[in-house]
């Protein structure tokens, strides 16, 4: 198997590692943006035909292609992984259950 990520490739460039992980962001972010309003998995996170998880994959998918591309650069599975949470959290369009584990109360409030 041969590497072909750039990271791995050349792991001594941050500057262009961390530009590409902007771009990375600020794409899910108007990929996100193109959707109305997306819920956070319910009970079952791992459910891979929710709506969220099905979303994921493709704009994971999407986005290699575009920076290959467009940039001629192939990002790690944790580039894109990353950067696409950290989209999630900053997008106005997700919205997070109140009965999904993130958010939990105490007994005693």
């Amino acid at each position: 198997m041969s590497i072909d990520f750039d990271l791995w490739i050349d792991p001594d460039d941050h500057e262009r590692h961390r530009a590409i992980e902007q771009v990375l962001e600020h794409y899910f972010l108007e990929r996100l943006a193109d959707y109305p309003h997306l819920r956070l998995p319910g009970p079952d996170p791992y459910d891979y035909d929710a709506p969220f998880n099905r979303l994921h994959t493709v704009l994971v998918e999407r986005a290699r292609h575009y920076l290959l591309g467009e940039y001629l650069y192939s990002p790690t599975p944790m580039q894109l992984s990353q950067a696409f949470y950290r989209a999630v959290a900053r997008s106005n369009k997700v919205i997070l259950d109140s009965s999904h584990g993130d958010s939990h109360r105490s007994d005693t409030d």
